[in-house]
């Protein structure tokens, strides 16, 4: 309760308004926001239906590996990417592959049985327990030194509106699925709460400039420079939502018409915005824990910008024998990971707030799917591929495991997060030994 009045007070004797509050919580000399200890966070990035063995997992193991077509633009990262192969979803009962894929990857455990339909496998429901990063985020949120405004973000990129289980990773606890948020206009309102619609937008900046100032004088020269970055990401951002493209930016910005929630060929310049986003709510500590959901299980996108044609999980059921096939499908992973390599470098190019080097030497990005290949819907060989150094792993690495279950490496993450009084995580059959022991 102590940080919470000396923030009441901090607001009264300068007579802020809450509409100051997202540009405030980050400033490390107020000290609402746990600076003295080192802020750890997590993101999980899913793309769906698959990958393609051969173009995707490196022959070697160890330091010395070879980054394959599928991962290649990650070779700027490579001393800060750690590639698992053999992870499996071990998880079993109710439901088709993609639907145990999906609602069991973060979660590790069974669907409650249900009334949704795949293939010729019984139906299922909802998950039954929470996800991982669910769990982090109610651990975070418990402690005073680690609780942020929101505890966790979940992003998304032309996630269908439908709610089923092929379209819901996270979960707040058994049969608690959560919709990802795939509007950059409703996410980017959610983050600073003033957004009533994007065809009326007024800057917010205009109703908090007074504020802003009288902060300035309270504050370390270094927290001023802090406030002056978030104001300009916030500024610019609104322009890049409410006009296009225009003068003044010196990166392509969306082109999203007002209202329009998510459209196929808009999801780069989607994805980029959501990116954006992420970035900044970490740089301004509203959260350190998010994830970014492409599509759904069985997602469906058509990637006309890669010169793809054929939806995506259509291509996924492909035989092996369709070459041209295969190389749609390494193209879209590889589309995939320009994102993942995006985000990196965005964080890696944001100063830590606060304390030494940047937000990625305390971020750890974990790029996963529901699938280890597309057309035999197997969930072996789960593709777990992770970049940046908040989880203290050993990184710079490809290792190669015997059908380990995925629940082992989802205690290493918590483990990785702080959370170590976590023994067991899912199903705790699937838990073996506990946390990976070779990832640090």
């Amino acid at each position: 309760m102590a940080r919470t009045r000396s923030r009441r007070a901090f607001f009264r004797d300068l007579g802020l308004s809450a509409a100051a509050l997202p540009f405030v919580l980050n400033l490390p000399s107020l000290g609402f926001a746990g600076t003295s200890a080192r802020k750890k966070r997590l993101v999980v990035m899913f793309s769906p239906n698959g990958v393609i063995p051969d173009a995707f997992w490196p022959d070697e193991t160890g330091a010395d590996f070879k980054l394959k077509e599928s991962l290649s633009p990650l070779e700027p990262f490579k001393d800060k990417t750690l590639v698992l192969h053999g992870v499996c979803d071990k998880v079993r009962g109710d439901g088709d592959n993609h639907m145990r894929g999906m609602g069991c990857l973060l979660t590790g455990i069974e669907l409650f049985p249900g009334n949704i339909q795949g293939g010729s496998d019984t139906p299922a429901g909802w998950a039954s327990g929470l996800s991982i990063d669910q769990e982090l985020k109610k651990k975070f949120q418990a402690d005073e030194a680690t609780r942020t405004r929101f505890g966790s973000l979940e992003f998304g990129v032309m996630v269908p509106e439908r709610a089923d289980t092929w379209t819901r990773m996270v979960y707040d606890g058994p049969n608690k699925p959560v919709a990802p948020i795939d509007d950059p206009y409703q996410m980017f309102s959610k983050l600073y709460g003033r957004m009533k619609d994007q065809e009326s937008l007024k800057s917010i900046l205009d109703d908090v400039t007074g504020d802003l100032k009288k902060i300035e004088s309270a504050v370390s020269v270094e927290d001023r420079r802090i406030l002056e970055e978030h104001a300009t990401f916030v500024r610019e951002m609104e322009q890049e939502l409410k006009a296009g493209d225009g003068p003044g930016l010196d990166h392509a910005v969306p082109q999203l018409e007002p209202g329009i929630k998510s459209v196929n060929d808009e999801i780069p310049r989607i994805s980029k915005t959501q990116i954006d986003l992420m970035v900044q709510s970490f740089a301004g500590d509203f959260s350190r824990i998010a994830t970014l959901q492409y599509t759904n299980s069985v997602g469906m996108a058509k990637m006309h910008w890669l010169g793809v044609s054929e939806g995506h999980h259509e291509l996924s059921h492909n035989p092996d024998s369709d070459k041209a096939s295969v190389e749609k499908l390494i193209k879209i992973n590889k589309w995939f990971c320009e994102q993942l390599a995006y985000m990196a470098k965005r964080l890696a190019e944001t100063p830590e707030p606060g304390g030494p080097g940047s937000l990625l030497d305390n971020t750890t990005i974990v790029w996963t799917n529901e699938l280890g290949k597309g057309n035999s819907h197997t969930l072996d060989d789960i593709p777990f591929v992770l970049v940046g150094n908040g989880l203290d792993f050993k990184m710079g690495r490809s290792l190669k495991y015997k059908k380990t279950p995925h629940n082992r490496l989802l205690l290493s993450i918590a483990h990785g997060m702080g959370h170590t009084d976590l023994k067991k995580f899912g199903n705790p059959d699937h838990c073996g030994d506990g946390p990976l022991n070779d990832l640090t």
